[in-house]
């Protein structure tokens, strides 16, 4: 079977979603192309709560301003530098426009939830979480005409130099091609392919939890990747955050991270800590520990709290392992006890009087401890005492394909663009992640990416 069509988008998340509506309102004729059934479609986005977006005044449910420099200096810090200033700019500018635009295609957002991430300044929260922003879109792209289709695997791409001849995929069990004038790639990271993460974690990679679908295994990305797109990112870095040990392999969402780490410690197997749990503000740091505990004995580790501050963050999906003692508490999760109560009694031991207040960064902290805790230190004292167990949660990663401000995807060998394959989402997050996270950031790359990948191709029919 062969067909033909305006343009082609593969991938039904919110950046193919977007990428659909915005070339379906250019006038172009529309496939999009989703690797999962009806009511596992949306991928990643499924398990979203909100977006990251630019505001010079109230917009939306956003109070107050949060503006480009801020934005772009959140984005700095947390990446260290590791980014494209113009298509990170392109993203914090566009951002601002992405909430009214997902307002008139159905989406509705609701004031922020409580909790440790302080985003209600920051971030726009949809209204019932992604899956009502999944639905939503799907349903403004069905009444535009796009064509969907469901258990849609892109599998190659036939290319003649610069440009994508057909696309070659198995629909519903049936093998099939597609010509386009414009092909759309949004189909995701690798994070769920293992093999692919055990090639740069090595073995320890069969103890990775994948947060989201369990159908982004990258094979659009070394489909690219094998006609000479240039890359971006390394295979390494990924958004990993720390999620409940408890968790299911795939698809256990955002309910399975856990907030609880600024609020008290993380000890690994053997009951010795690792990293500073006060570092920074949740928002900017909770996308670096999955790599954290990535990197300890048995990619394993345990966040200690006790009963002052049970009540402070949102909680596990699972319950807390509880006890009266920190003894019995380490004999439930089977770490040494008395290796754990001295861990505990040289972090109180080092703790410094201060005025605690979650929501700055406060001079409650510890001296001469290795490693340190600079904020929110507090004495852990107050029985019951409590523990999660942590694994690396990975939600996707960030080697991608290298694209310009047109959302082209790049060759490696002249630097130029590919005639007509653009890229949105995940795929090229990495252009703009090269490592950590703000929260929010992904839905925005999404969202912006995915509707100039949309309105471009629609040129091209």
């Amino acid at each position: 079977m062969a067909e033909e069509t305006d343009v082609l988008v593969i991938g039904g998340g919110n950046a193919g979603l977007c990428a659909a509506i915005a070339a379906a309102e250019a006038g172009a004729r529309v496939v999009l192309l989703e690797h999962a059934d009806r009511s596992m479609r949306g991928g990643n986005s499924r398990h979203t709560r909100n977006l990251r977006a630019m505001h010079d005044g109230p917009l939306a449910t956003l109070p107050d301003r949060y503006g480009e420099d801020e934005y772009w200096q959140d984005i700095v810090r947390v990446t260290d530098g590791n980014t494209s200033e113009i298509l990170c700019r392109k993203m914090i500018r566009e951002s601002a426009d992405l909430v009214p635009w997902l307002q008139q295609h159905g989406v509705h957002f609701q004031p922020a939830l409580s909790g440790t991430l302080n985003l209600g300044r920051t971030n726009a929260f949809f209204l019932g979480g992604g899956k009502a922003l999944v639905n939503a879109l799907y349903l403004a792209a069905e009444r535009l005409g796009i064509e969907i289709r469901y258990h849609a695997e892109a599998l190659t791409l036939t290319m003649d130099g610069g440009r994508c001849q057909a696309v070659q995929l198995l629909d519903r069990g049936f093998s099939h091609e597609i010509r386009a004038a414009a092909v759309v790639v949004a189909s995701g990271g690798f994070q769920a392919n293992t093999e692919w993460l055990a090639e740069a974690w090595g073995a320890g990679a069969e103890n990775f939890i994948i947060r989201g679908t369990p159908y982004a295994r990258g094979r659009l990305l070394r489909e690219l990747m094998r006609h000479g797109a240039k890359t971006v990112g390394s295979a390494d870095q990924c958004h990993a955050v720390a999620i409940d040990a408890r968790a299911p392999r795939f698809d256990g969402g955002i309910v399975t991270r856990l907030d609880s780490v600024p609020f008290g410690i993380v000890v690994n197997r053997n009951s010795e800590r690792f990293y500073d749990e006060g570092e920074d503000f949740w928002p900017r740091r909770y996308a670096i520990w999955g790599r954290l505990v990535a990197r300890q004995p048995g990619q394993i580790a345990f966040s200690i709290i006790d009963a002052k501050v049970l009540n402070r963050f949102m909680p596990s999906v699972f319950p807390a392992i509880r006890s009266d003692s920190l003894e019995g508490l380490a004999r439930l999760v089977e770490l040494d006890p008395a290796r754990l109560v001295d861990t505990v009694d040289s972090f109180n031991k080092a703790l410094c009087p201060g005025d605690y207040n979650p929501d700055r960064l406060d001079d409650c902290r510890t001296e001469h401890l290795e490693p340190p805790k600079s904020h929110w230190a507090l004495p852990l004292d107050t029985p019951p005492y409590y523990a999660y167990p942590l694994r690396p949660g990975i939600t996707f990663t960030y080697l991608g394909v290298a694209v310009d401000q047109q959302a082209r995807v790049l060759r490696a060998d002249n630097g130029e663009a590919f005639q007509n394959v653009f890229a949105a989402g995940e795929v090229m997050a990495g252009n703009i992640l090269g490592q950590g996270y703000c929260a929010g950031t992904g839905m925005s790359i999404g969202g912006v990416f995915g509707r100039t990948a949309g309105q471009e191709a629609a040129c091209l029919k």
